[in-house]
């Protein structure tokens, strides 16, 4: 009897990470969910059939590495990451502090790196053809200068999938990334209380809506799926056709 797959998604108390954990179920994965918030036990619970929750600040190191070896200790090795995680800090650039920067890059980038190396190693030692998703963003593309750090952090992610990928492609496990553009989730819901601000969106989105997190986890769903076999080192952007228009805020 085949052992059910086992899905990681980091960030998966709500919003587009429990959207890609929602996703990840119906194609048969047993889920385990990350994330710094405790609202991860109750997230776990509603998702249901065995799901686990875990609390871990992906910006440290050390705790992802922990996490890992929990997980593999008492569920089994992760054939599915989802490196979901992820913050946000606006503010002026010319009084941008490098403490708050690098909380970014601790959690956005350093956190994906930490999580895609630990759980590709047990896929290399076990023998297991996994998938690797990070989440990236438009904004790996094109910029906005009130969130520099998130920029910054975003196109990492971006190269850090091509690079994994190239690493790991003789292992037969695929690295991919999804770049989503404006999303109705909570880092969205000052725009969408502020009519102004909305409209502003809409102008530089092509489909002239937000999309959804479940339309995000469908995207991930697929590139872990066999369905995507061929593909690897890609960044796939769900953003109702904003790249196109070259708008850059």
């Amino acid at each position: 009897m085949t052992e059910t797959p086992i899905a990681l998604v980091t960030g998966g108390a709500q919003g587009i990470g429990y959207a890609c954990a929602e996703a990840l179920k119906e194609d048969g994965f047993k889920l385990i969910l990350a994330d710094i918030s405790e609202t991860v036990h109750a997230s776990a619970e509603k998702l249901g059939d065995g799901t686990v929750g875990l609390v871990c600040d992906m910006g440290d190191p050390a705790a992802v590495q922990a996490m890992f070896d929990t997980i593999e200790a008492e569920h089994g090795p992760v054939s599915a990451l989802v490196n979901n995680a992820g913050i946000a800090a606006a503010g002026d650039f010319l009084s941008y502090d490098l403490e708050t920067f690098q909380k970014v890059i601790d959690v956005n980038l350093v956190g994906v790196f930490t999580a895609l190396q630990r759980a590709a190693k047990t896929m290399v030692d076990k023998g297991i053809e996994g998938a690797i998703v990070n989440m990236s963003s438009i904004n790996a593309q094109v910029s906005i200068p009130s969130i520099p750090a998130y920029c910054a952090s975003k196109g990492g992610v971006m190269q850090l999938t091509k690079s994994a990928s190239l690493a790991l492609a003789p292992h037969n496990i695929r690295v991919n990334a999804v770049g989503p553009g404006s999303i109705d989730t909570a880092m969205l819901g000052g725009v969408n209380a502020d009519p102004a601000a909305m409209a502003k969106v809409m102008s530089r989105t092509p489909l002239q809506r937000i999309g959804t997190a479940r339309e995000i986890g469908d995207v991930v769903a697929f590139l872990v799926s066999k369905k995507a076999s061929y593909i690897t080192g890609e960044t796939i952007y769900v953003d109702g056709g904003r790249l196109g228009m070259n708008y850059t805020c």
